[in-house]
């Protein structure tokens, strides 16, 4: 069995890791994490995510659990994710990472810490999302850089995401730019207000929605004269990215090292 921690324990998305978890083959719940300073500290996990008692009570600290598991989930902020690697780095333990908003310095620690331990890291863990990156990258190569097609992106989450665009939503920025041979850090527009003026040719559009209780919607529309193509996913339960965080988890356990996504853990490449 995989033994596995949580972090952000006590959060929406922890909570439904945590049932996902439990939920799963070959994997079982054996630390959660909170904050240092949580009420919840000492809390069962089990109740806390609304499945009964499992016997894990929820720490304030990865020190405090060091001992009790092979592989940590991370769904957090960037800052706390580069203190967890490098603590996981340092006692040898595998990470599967889903947070976003990760700078390119903080991406670089990732890939250099690969170097002595296994790392799963996606902005996006769905199966049916990272279907949509291998379809973004046929669609645009049939399409082709001369084709006369614009491309926007458009996303949608709930009031209480802190980064925009979504990470989901830059990778599929990325994998349409890589595939056109573009760079997407020269060609990308964040949102648009007052005279603009003409679309520029070769940009790729972001637009940005937060409200309600949205879980997370994607479109990238490809847009020339006479016709538009669509390609949309949109996710109506976190435990949809619960899921494929457990089954990257369950896939890394064969790795010792390295950087992986989820086309390496789906096979896609």
């Amino acid at each position: 069995m995989l033994r596995i921690a949580v972090t952000g324990a006590a959060g929406r998305m922890g909570k439904t890791l945590i049932e996902a978890i439990n939920q799963a083959d070959g994997a079982i719940l054996t630390a959660a994490i909170v904050e240092p300073t949580s009420s919840l500290l000492g809390a069962d996990a089990g109740e806390l995510a609304g499945l009964g008692k499992l016997g894990v009570q929820l720490s304030g600290s990865l020190s405090s659990v060091a001992d009790d598991f092979d592989l940590l989930i991370d769904f957090t902020a960037p800052e706390v994710t580069m203190e967890n690697l490098a603590f996981c780095e340092a006692k040898g333990k595998k990470m599967v990472i889903g947070t976003t908003g990760l700078s390119p310095d903080q991406k670089q620690r990732l890939q250099d810490a690969s170097a002595n331990m296994a790392i799963v890291f996606a902005p996006n863990m769905s199966v049916g999302v990272n279907l949509c990156f291998k379809l973004l990258e046929i669609a645009a190569n049939a399409l082709g850089d001369d084709g006369g097609y614009d491309i926007e992106v458009i996303e949608a989450h709930h009031r209480h995401k802190v980064d925009a665009p979504s990470g989901t939503a830059l990778r599929m920025g990325e994998v349409v730019a890589d595939a056109l041979g573009r760079d997407l850090s020269q060609c990308a527009v964040y949102g648009r207000e007052g005279q603009t003026g003409p679309r520029r040719e070769k940009e790729i559009g972001f637009e940005t929605i937060r409200a309600g209780d949205v879980v997370g919607d994607h479109t990238v529309l490809f847009a020339t004269d006479g016709e538009r193509i669509e390609i949309t996913h949109k996710a109506s339960s976190r435990m949809t990215f619960a899921k494929g965080a457990v089954r990257a988890s369950l896939w890394l356990a064969d790795q010792s090292s390295g950087l992986f996504d989820m086309q390496d853990v789906l096979n896609l490449k």
